[in-house]
């Protein structure tokens, strides 16, 4: 699952690499806006992924193969339902991405393009979320991994031939994602019939309870609004970004990409422990809960630790490679020791949403979330707007922390109670 999850910010680092060595800071800042808008959009989406995860892998654990059938089309139902909407809300979207952004004329541009070709493979993407998640709940590690590298391999020549050969730009850089998350969607298909096979199940359609979709969409909904408040966090940092200049924006584009690496390599933990805690708490035993959560937390922290040192050393080097306009590597290398000291402050809200999605506790994932984005990040973000984008990134710092905490204390409630397998 690091493996898997790790090569998943190479897309966006080979796409901010080939922008980022075009003629002018525009057409990076236009990438990083409308990319940016796009993963918002997606992400808001990952609560399909998250409790898709998390229901499976506790009827993994049950050997209910019928329910997982049966999870699984209802979750793909609302996949589908989620981009057709976000498909045919897309104009009123760009409204309010140019609206909030207050960008110049040629980065809107550039954002519109990327925007209005990205948004088509919304379909596919959503879909894909729903897959992972089954891979993930059946303890399938090893198709999350063919996926997601067969996904960024695709983009990646794709993106060196449609933009350096055949030098469509940004159009070319969209064209290429949509491409990757369509052919990724067939390949994610014939993983899963694979994988049926495996445990001798017949793929079929089952149709679900009305039971059950219920619980589903209770579990979405709290997943949901979860997502949506993270990001408003990140699509804050992206817009206030773009009121501080293209330079700005341009060199926040870069610093998230470190952002992206350290993200997913400790999902990649959190992940497993997502499968690991679920299956747990569907064979009703306490004691693998815990003992998966204390070595997740044991490996999260050994990674956060090696990130640390790995940026401190290499990220000039890093920021360098990924654009060669001197303004913008003059100011993305102002803000990298926020960057540096970033994988150990964010470690447990990484660490610990995994445990949570494990145990189907969506819940206490939205309050500790609310908590988080309104002391952790707004009230900072209001007490250092003389810092300019130094605010920002304290203000993400202090977001990242705040949700490991409350999700950590909470978690120790619940063993003090005893309700772990509630």
């Amino acid at each position: 699952m690091i493996l898997s999850n790790i090569s998943v910010p190479l897309l966006g680092l080979v796409d901010t690499a080939v922008i980022g060595h075009l003629s002018s800071a525009h057409y990076l800042a236009g990438i990083a806006l409308g990319s940016s808008s796009i993963a918002v959009l997606f992400w808001l989406a990952s609560f399909l992924r998250m409790s898709t995860t998390g229901v499976i892998a506790q009827a993994f654990g049950a050997k209910d193969f019928d329910k997982i059938k049966q999870l699984l089309v209802s979750s793909l139902l609302l996949s589908l339902l989620f981009a057709l909407t976000l498909i045919a809300l897309s104009p009123t979207l760009l409204s309010v991405i140019a609206s909030l952004s207050q960008s110049s004329e040629e980065v809107m541009v550039q954002a519109s393009t990327y925007f209005s070709i990205r948004i088509w493979s919304a379909p596919a993407a959503l879909g894909n979320l729903v897959l992972l998640g089954l891979m993930l709940g059946m303890h399938y590690g090893k198709g999350p991994f063919y996926l997601v590298l067969f996904t960024n391999l695709v983009n990646i020549v794709l993106d060196v031939v449609l933009v350096l050969v055949l030098d469509l730009g940004v159009a070319g850089a969209a064209s290429a994602s949509v491409i990757a998350d369509y052919s990724a969607l067939f390949l994610a298909i014939y993983l899963i019939k694979k994988l049926f096979r495996r445990y001798g199940v017949i793929w079929n359609i089952q149709f679900p309870s009305r039971g059950s979709i219920a619980r589903l969409l209770t579990l979405n909904r709290d997943i949901f609004i979860r997502s949506l408040l993270l990001q408003l966090c990140f699509s804050f940092m992206t817009f206030y970004g773009a009121r501080l200049g293209e330079v700005t924006l341009a060199a926040n584009a870069v610093l998230l990409n470190f952002l992206m690496l350290v993200s997913f390599a400790l999902d990649g933990i959190a992940y497993a422990a997502e499968a690991k805690v679920g299956a747990a708490k569907g064979e009703g035993d306490p004691v693998q809960v815990r003992l998966w959560v204390n070595v997740s937390v044991f490996w999260g922290a050994l990674f956060a630790l090696g990130y640390c040192a790995f940026f401190a050393l290499f990220g000039s080097s890093i920021i360098r490679l990924l654009t060669n306009i001197p303004s913008v590597i003059t100011e993305a290398s102002l803000y990298l020791p926020w960057l540096i000291v970033l994988p150990v402050v964010a470690m447990g809200c990484f660490l610990f949403d995994g445990v949570f999605v494990g145990l189907t506790r969506a819940k206490e994932m939205r309050n500790s979330m609310f908590i988080a984005v309104v002391l952790g990040f707004f009230t900072p973000v209001v007490l250092t707007l003389e810092w300019g984008n130094h605010g920002l990134w304290f203000a993400m710092s202090c977001f990242m922390a705040m949700r490991g905490a409350t999700l950590f204390y909470r978690y120790r409630q619940i063993c003090h109670q005893g309700a772990l397998l509630q």
